[in-house]
Formats: C-alpha cells, structure tokens, sequence
C-alpha cells in the first residue's frame, strides 16, 4: 500500500458503510464513499474524500463511478437491503431484490475492481456480510442464504486471486441497533407476511429488539474492515461485535 492509499466504499448512506468511511478518513486515507443518492452534510468536508453516487444492481452506474473514481487501493462491499419475514409469505420478486443487491451486487462491483487490482498486483476487497451465516434465525432464510452465497463466493475468489497478491475477507457483522437494517426492510417486510406465523413472527421480532443481549455498533464494523484491509496477516473471516465473537467462538 502506498503512504496515502485509496479506498471505495459502497452503500455509505447510512449505518456501517458510513462509520466505516469516517474511520478510514480519521487513519488518513482517501475514501471513495458511494451511495445511490449522495449527500455532503453525512461526512465531514475533506480534500481526501469524493462522494459518487452507485447503484450496485446497475451495470452503467458501476461503469460510470469505476470511471470517475479513478485507480483504488481497496475496495469495500458494504451495500445490502434486509429483509425479516417468513419464506412462505415472501414473493419471489422480494427474493430476487435480495439476492440482486447482496449477492449479484458485490460480485459486479467486484469483477469492475479486479482488472486494476490484477494488472497491479496488489490489492483488497473486503465483503461484508452477516454473523447469521454462523448460526441461523428465523424468518431470515431469505437474506442469510444471500449472504451465505458471498460467503462461498469470497473464500473461493481468494484462492484465484492469490497468485496476483490480490487479497478478499470477509467481516461479520452481529445484530446492529444503530443500523438502516429495519428502515431499508421494512417495504418487503411489509409485503411479506402469513397469518400462520403471525404469533410466531412477534414473538422473533420481540428478541430481534431485546437490548439486554449483546450487540454490534458500526465502529466495531468499522474496525474489523480495516483491519481486514491493512492486515496482510488477518483469517479470512472477521467478526465483528460482541455478539458476532461470541458466535464465533461458539
């Protein structure tokens, strides 16, 4: 890595991606932060920062920010949509927006990095998923198997891209109280229901917003991504929040 090095982050808007963009502000890096509406009042004014607006799930605006972001360092898969619901009352047009973001979304963004990455030689991609492909929870089929496929996807891209020294991580984020999770699910979920598992589904939701249990804050995201960027030396996968170690461990 050079002294002052470059890093593209998606899904900035909010949550994570946000934190994550401060922090590698704060460690004097150039941050590429990106969100399908960018915002100047979300990150402080920097000559180090560029805001570009990406919508992963659309192959012209990835074309159009690689474009004007120019040559990166690293890159940060954050972006993703949630969705809390049981499968039988999901429509398969929801399943697809899941996978098209989490899923179809870091694949595209991450085959637009690796040409520069390969031609140079050197580079990361950090994909962030969930600590619920660790261990499951109900009425989250749908977005743990989203995830849990970038999980595959990443261990096996390691193995193809290590003889170009071109590195890819996971982070694993637990459950998030300060996050857009619920804001950015709550459409689908509205869409998503079945009188059948009604009782059931209050009662998950209940321990979904229980704050006696650990949990995960944006800076331990924040954290774990650096890490797993500058830490030529790091596992594979890091978790990332109390609850997400104590998984782990488990």
């Amino acid at each position: 890595m050079s002294a002052i090095s470059t890093v593209l982050i998606t899904g900035c808007s909010s949550g994570f991606g946000l934190e994550t963009a401060r922090f590698f502000l704060d460690k004097g890096w150039r941050v590429v932060a990106t969100m399908r509406n960018p915002r100047d009042d979300l990150l402080p004014r920097c000559d180090r920062l560029r805001l570009l607006a990406l919508d992963v799930n659309d192959a012209d605006s990835i074309r159009r920010c690689m474009e004007e972001a120019g040559p990166i360092d690293a890159l940060v898969n954050n972006a993703g949509v949630g969705l809390l619901a049981p499968l039988e009352g999901i429509a398969l047009s929801s399943v697809r927006e899941i996978f098209q973001t989490n899923t179809f979304g870091t694949m595209a963004m991450t085959q637009a990095v690796l040409p520069q990455f390969r031609q140079r030689r050197a580079g990361v991609v950090v994909n962030v998923t969930s600590s619920v492909t660790v261990k499951s929870l109900p009425l989250l089929s749908v977005y743990t198997s989203s995830k849990a496929a970038v999980n595959a996807f990443t261990e096996s891209l390691a193995l193809e891209l290590e003889p170009f020294n071109v590195r890819v991580r996971l982070v694993l984020p637990g459950r998030s109280p300060s996050t857009s999770f619920g804001d950015n699910a709550r459409p689908r979920m509205a869409g998503s229901t079945h009188e059948a598992y009604a009782e059931f589904t209050q009662r998950v939701f209940a321990a979904v917003r229980d704050s006696s249990t650990p949990v995960t804050y944006a800076k331990d995201v924040a954290e774990a991504v650096w890490r797993a960027v500058t830490d030529p030396t790091c596992p594979m996968r890091l978790p990332a929040g109390a609850d997400a170690i104590a998984l782990s461990q488990a």
